[in-house]
């Protein structure tokens, strides 16, 4: 008796409302805008940190603003995010481009650019857009580009140094991975990786001074000259809102969610937007009842890799000035005494980049294993072993940074990731983002009770900003 008292005592405290959007990332803000233009008006957003955004992170920082999360805009055919800003005078594309770079091996050799040109050509060739072979394949995607590489090395540039091209290759597959989002291209699907779909146009489109985040603002439609402002969401983001339980069958049809402050809230309908690396931790006691077989088997098969960043700011533009980045090749000699020592984790900071339209900034990357341990070492150890490759690698002195950062992706438990990759295991199961993406639905009439967005569940631009909105869109449109 005193059970069912307490329960009901619940039942009457709990909050009600329409839509519940959990997660206040782009492909929420996408989702919660579209329903609210077409008129819904109970909708709710719910997000675990103290900020909106998500995996969109901008910030001022010194007299910069930096990307810590996505940072280009990739292409312009097909691409909302570029649709939505075009004529705004947001954009414009890079002029020290990423595939104009130096490569320097560790004995401070500065590869020849007529060699580094040529193995270039040789290694972007082999994207997977441009190889209807691929089609065919059963492996990963590192064995498909391993096999071809190699081929057309001894067909096209024989007289090349082996030992250079294998290490020029061994930077070219980190690279490839922020780009796929994987920890190594080994866990990826080959043939499947055809499914993603490349908008034509600029690649490398950047945000000037503004910064990813006004993608946001424009969705939101908000202020310009009031940063407070969030136009269309005014009052409808809760904040450090972390959802523990969704219960998503109930008797009365609705879906209830239980917060980790104990705050109860009774929706119709629920759109979870959280990260895949929040969903692989967490599905198992996140939804009442368990999620269907296909749902829990997508989560589990497809997989998000680490992609961390560094950012230096220097009294003045890194130098040589005619260096727009360097990428850093290990020698089979120097790698074997470098993984015997504790900066062994700095064989996957692959190369450095200046910032377009911030010329005091370098940025470099850091993936995989090894980002995540660089997350757990303290900032100013990072910092010493970054310096500590400058020195290893460069002839010239690299001044000490006057700031520095570096992101925590996995870390961060709203998060435990940076973006999603089809992988082999995920071929093996049939399985796919548009199982991730498919509505969990009421048995008896139909009506979506729990739906999912995100960029993990779009089946052709996943790892995407572009494709995350998409998602939240489609789920608003299902509504």
């Amino acid at each position: 008796m005193e059970l069912q008292k307490q329960q009901q005592q619940q039942m009457n405290a709990m909050k009600s409302a329409r839509v519940v959007i959990i997660g206040a990332g782009v492909s929420g803000i996408a989702a919660a805008t579209r329903l609210i233009q077409s008129g819904f008006e109970n909708v709710v957003l719910l997000e675990a940190e103290n900020r909106y955004g998500g995996r969109i992170h901008t910030i001022p920082w010194g007299e910069n603003v930096v990307d810590l999360g996505a940072q280009w805009c990739h292409g312009e055919r097909d691409n909302v995010v570029y649709e939505l800003v075009r004529d705004l005078e947001l954009l414009s594309p890079i002029t020290d481009r990423c595939d104009d770079y130096k490569c320097v091996r560790s004995n401070k050799e500065v590869v020849p650019d007529s060699v580094t040109q040529r193995l270039q050509s040789i290694a972007y060739n082999l994207i997977p857009d441009r190889q209807a072979g691929l089609k065919e394949f059963e492996g990963s995607l590192g064995s498909y580009l391993t096999e071809m590489y190699w081929r057309e090395l001894q067909e096209t540039a024989p007289d090349i140094d082996k030992a250079v091209a294998h290490e020029f290759f061994e930077n070219f597959k980190w690279y490839e991975c922020t780009e796929k989002g994987s920890d190594h291209l080994f866990d990826i699907s080959g043939k499947s990786h055809l499914d993603y779909w490349f908008c034509e146009g600029e690649q490398l489109i950047n945000w000037q001074h503004n910064g990813f985040g006004s993608v946001l603002r424009v969705l939101m439609n908000a202020k310009k000259d009031d940063p407070n402002d969030l136009g269309l969401l005014n009052k409808r983001i809760q904040y450090n809102a972390y959802v523990e339980n969704i219960e998503w069958k109930t008797r009365h049809g609705g879906v209830h969610l239980r917060l980790r402050s104990g705050e109860l809230i009774e929706a119709d309908h629920v759109i979870c937007t959280v990260s895949l690396g929040v969903l692989k931790a967490n599905h198992e006691k996140m939804f009442t009842p368990t999620l269907p077989l296909a749902k829990s088997l997508a989560i589990e098969a497809l997989d998000i890799g680490t992609i961390d960043k560094f950012f230096l700011e220097f009294e003045e533009p890194f130098k040589p000035l005619d260096w727009p980045a360097f990428c850093l090749l290990w020698r089979a000699e120097e790698l074997s005494e470098l993984r015997k020592s504790d900066y062994y984790w700095l064989e996957s900071v692959f190369g450095f980049f200046r910032v377009a339209s911030q010329p005091q900034l370098l940025l470099g990357w850091v993936i995989g294993p090894d980002a995540r341990h660089m997350e757990t070492l303290p900032e100013a150890e990072v910092l010493t072993a970054l310096q500590w490759l400058f020195k290893k690698f460069l002839t010239f002195e690299v001044p000490t940074p006057k700031r520095f950062l570096r992101t925590r992706w996995y870390s961060n438990p709203n998060f435990r990731g940076s973006y999603s990759f089809h992988t082999l295991r995920a071929d093996e199961a049939r399985i796919g983002f548009a199982d991730l993406a498919a509505p969990l639905v009421d048995e008896k009439n139909g009506k979506p009770l729990l739906q999912f967005a995100g960029e993990a569940t779009h089946p052709h631009f996943y790892s995407t900003v572009n494709g995350a909105v998409e998602s939240g869109w489609r789920e608003a449109q299902r509504l």
